[in-house]
């Protein structure tokens, strides 16, 4: 029985897969709020050429420069395991199989598009990224791109993760990242909220804000972002394109892939290659794509699919997607990747197309997954993959009900080992199962609603 599967690293692919030529239905536009139509804000201002290019690309494939292909064969193509030890604990004839991104340097799936945003900056002659991170592994893939390709990189990161995860920041530093605390005072953005709420633990919201806000005012400087938009989430279709040759290698096709959401990018780039098959007709299988969140940040299984900013501060036009509303502040969970009000729109058209099955767990249920998983596999995963872990889990529960012999496939997209106070928190009883309220979903819509009286409107005219 073959446990893993390693591709030759000349496997690693030469092309990445778009999804937006396939979609079921158009994309809505970005709305710009001063003119109420469609339009893209401040892009052209913190973005390179080639990223907007790949942003709107009707392009199904998108070759990949060979600088980037040589950067990835430093960790890539990722291991595909099979969870032997875990389905005999669940005691159940489903196969359960993992694509593995914690190989990367910094230990997850964002090295993916880090390295390539990074390569497209300084191929236009910019100096100087700036960023969000929440947990930090996207503060530490974009710091590692960055040095790679010689430029300096600022991140702020979210001040409770800052707090909660003092060797990601270490990380971030060791790869030559300056790194602060969000809300900061580096920036009107940070320094409004800190007057508001001098105790405010941030989100990623602010954090955006502040990095956009950075960008900005520097000439040398643009941007960088670690999922929602769509050249971000083809980026990291090497992760699908990648499993679905090493499901060959098995003589295997997944009759359901499960994976974590918080923008959607680690999701969208196993799924969206499985997707591709569908659509062409070329599926074995029809094969169930589920995407996971956590209860305390109901970005998709509880928000409005509305028009809303991408940030806190309103900076970013007007994106089409479910969100809990762009002045959400997160409970202090520690899935903190997860902590995002919104979600990327293309994961949106997916998901109300009924394409995409949405679900949420708690941190408690998501932990206790987590726990099988190390004491049957070995792997301490990341509070953010554990909770793709956890569907997988209950797949194959109830693959032992039913006595189906399904094969699942789940995306442990990142390493857990700077994630031992959650587990310390966990395994001494700390932690709490944090819904987040439905009256706050709705309370923050009416803000939207009162800060745009034309939402309404212009949401009938784009979001079908």
């Amino acid at each position: 029985m073959k446990t893993k599967v390693l591709l030759d690293e000349e496997e690693v692919p030469k092309q990445w897969y778009n999804i937006l030529p396939d979609l079921p239905k158009p994309l809505p536009p970005f709305i710009d709020p001063e003119t109420r139509a469609p339009g893209v804000g401040i892009a052209p201002r913190i973005f390179p050429k080639a990223i907007l290019a790949q942003e709107v690309s009707q392009e199904r494939w998108i070759s990949i420069p060979e600088e980037v292909r040589e950067v990835y064969m430093l960790w890539r193509p990722t291991p595909l395991y099979r969870a032997v030890r875990l389905e005999k604990a669940l005691k159940t004839p489903a196969k359960i199989y993992y694509k593995y991104e914690g190989v990367s340097p910094p230990g997850s799936h964002k090295p993916n598009t880090a390295v390539a945003q990074a390569y497209y900056n300084m191929k236009e002659g910019i100096q100087r990224l700036t960023t969000e991170t929440g947990a930090g592994q996207w503060g530490s893939a974009l710091a590692f791109g960055c040095m790679l390709f010689g430029l300096k990189c600022t991140v702020y990161m979210v001040k409770v993760s800052y707090m909660q995860k003092p060797y990601r920041r270490v990380m971030m530093e060791a790869y030559g990242a300056e790194v602060y605390p969000s809300p900061s005072d580096k920036t009107e953005a940070g320094r409004k909220i800190l007057r508001e709420n001098p105790d405010s633990p941030g989100s990623l919201g602010i954090a955006i804000s502040e990095a956009i806000e950075d960008a900005l005012t520097h000439e040398d400087t643009n941007y960088g972002i670690g999922s929602v938009f769509n050249h971000v989430l083809l980026h990291q279709t090497v992760i699908g394109l990648e499993a679905k040759k090493q499901m060959e290698v098995l003589g295997e096709y997944p009759d359901v892939i499960c994976g974590c959401i918080g923008g959607g990018s680690s999701f969208s780039g196993l799924i969206w290659p499985f997707y591709y098959d569908k659509v062409s007709g070329k599926a074995p299988k029809n094969t169930r794509f589920v995407a996971v969140e956590p209860t305390a940040c109901p970005s998709i299984t509880m928000g409005e699919y509305t028009y809303d900013h991408g940030d806190t501060a309103r900076l970013t036009p007007l994106v089409p997607m479910h969100t809990l509303g762009h002045d959400y502040i997160p409970p202090p969970i520690h899935a903190g990747g997860l902590r995002y009000h919104g979600i990327a729109p293309t994961l949106s058209v997916l998901a109300s197309t009924k394409h995409v099955e949405t679900v949420a767990y708690n941190q408690i249920e998501v932990f206790d997954a987590a726990r099988l998983f190390i004491r049957t596999e070995g792997i301490i995963p990341a509070p953010e993959p554990s909770h793709g872990l956890k569907a997988a889990i209950d797949e194959a529960i109830r693959c032992k009900e039913t006595g189906e012999e399904k094969v699942i496939l789940f995306l442990l997209c990142g390493h857990g080992y700077f994630d031992m106070q959650a587990y310390d928190d966990y395994l001494s009883g700390k932690l709490m199962p944090y819904e987040y309220p439905r009256e706050k979903v709705e309370e923050a819509m009416k803000r939207l609603r009162k800060l745009y009286p034309w939402l309404d409107e212009v949401k009938s005219r784009y979001i079908q």
